[in-house]
């Protein structure tokens, strides 16, 4: 059960008082340009997105994404859980990470404990993940997690196609 916690991380779900870290997180360039552009100008804004984004996944699907802090300080750093689409029938997992704390190893953590929680306190069956596939960093990070592309797909009637990761062992030949 929530929180979840790992050697170096904490992951919970957001409250109100994330604020500000979602007005940074979300007014990042590679999140603008991976995810979108969620038009979060301020700090009223951003805490609408959480109860309408976070807070409500949290009750509607019993999981949402995560605010991933560091255990040591208690310092947020990034957003990392499991999104249920319209579009798509499994959940898939998702994560951003401020830009100072990309590339240390903390987003394969936080992804590897959610996919943990997803199938063994969760008990889902399937998370899959899912990328623009321009997304160079999210497709090394899925593909470390044992995801592998499947096929090319519109999530939520986006017009951009976006490449689907799914569990390797869905790949794996017949016995």
């Amino acid at each position: 059960m929530l929180p979840i916690k790992t050697s170096r991380l904490i992951l919970r779900e957001a409250t109100h008082d994330d604020a500000a870290f979602i007005l940074e997180l979300l007014n990042q360039p590679d999140w603008i340009e991976y995810i979108g552009n969620r038009n979060i100008g301020d700090l009223a804004s951003a805490a609408v997105y959480i109860n309408e984004r976070l807070i409500s996944a949290y009750h509607a699907n019993g999981f949402g994404l995560y605010m991933v802090d560091l255990a040591k300080t208690g310092a947020t750093i990034g957003l990392c859980g499991l999104v249920k689409r319209q579009s798509l029938p499994d959940p898939d997992i998702g994560f951003a990470f401020l830009k100072e704390w990309q590339g240390k190893g903390f987003a394969r953590e936080a992804a590897e404990a959610t996919l943990e929680y997803a199938y063994h306190e969760l008990g889902l069956e399937r998370v899959v993940g899912f990328t623009l596939p321009e997304n160079n960093r999210s497709i090394r990070l899925l593909e470390s997690l044992g995801m592998v592309f499947d096929r090319t797909v519109f999530v939520d009637g986006d017009r951009e196609a976006c490449n689907l990761y799914v569990p390797a062992r869905e790949h794996e030949p017949a016995a």
